[in-house]
């Protein structure tokens, strides 16, 4: 077990994205595994999928560290019906971008801030609008060939290459988009006492 100072800063992610992205703000933390189905449930809509899973892994390390902040993020893509999830294969990542090109996709990413101690939770969802261009196959295999991408909702990395699949963005939040709504966190952490910046 770790030994974190009283309110100390935990991540409840194995994500490289999301811990990059926290660590921009240059507070200590530590990284925890969470242990939670990420499956959705029947008749739940994207987001609020993606909310309940950021507030079920900031619970599922919390009796590692009772006294911590804990922090907890999902991330669902959406376009109508479809959901797109981590591709795993190359086949699905291909699969996933020829439905999303020439649409708008809504990649909807949910942060929780747990205070363990209290119990007390703060949630919210960042949506971001993304507009992918009608890209040929051809450029879906140059992508694929070039950036790892079997790791993140919808295949399309927009902090790599998968920008240049990208025709517009709208959102509150770039980081958001990237895994972890930094903004929001930002005003979650003042609402707990800590100092940012």
């Amino acid at each position: 077990m770790i030994t974190l100072p009283a309110r100390g800063l935990v991540l409840a992610s194995t994500s490289t994205f999301r811990r990059g992205l926290l660590a921009r703000l240059q507070i200590p933390f530590v990284v925890a595994s969470p242990a939670a189905d990420e499956a959705a449930l029947p008749g739940e809509k994207p987001a609020e999928t993606a909310e309940r899973l950021a507030v079920l892994k900031a619970r599922a390390v919390a009796g590692e560290f009772p006294d911590a902040l804990i922090i907890g993020s999902d991330q669902v893509a959406y376009c109508g019906t479809a959901v797109y999830g981590k591709p795993g294969t190359r086949a699905n990542a291909r699969r996933q971008l020829a439905e999303m090109r020439g649409r708008t996709v809504v990649f909807h990413t949910a942060v929780c801030l747990l205070d363990a101690g209290s119990g007390r939770t703060q949630v919210r969802g960042v949506p971001t609008e993304v507009v992918f261009r009608d890209f040929s196959d051809a450029e879906i295999e140059r992508y694929l060939d070039r950036e790892d991408a079997l790791n993140c909702a919808g295949s399309a990395k927009s902090e790599g290459l998968g920008i240049a699949l990208i025709e517009a963005l709208r959102g509150d939040d770039p980081n958001a988009l990237i895994g972890l709504p930094l903004i929001a966190l930002c005003r979650m952490l003042r609402a707990e006492g800590v100092a940012v910046p």
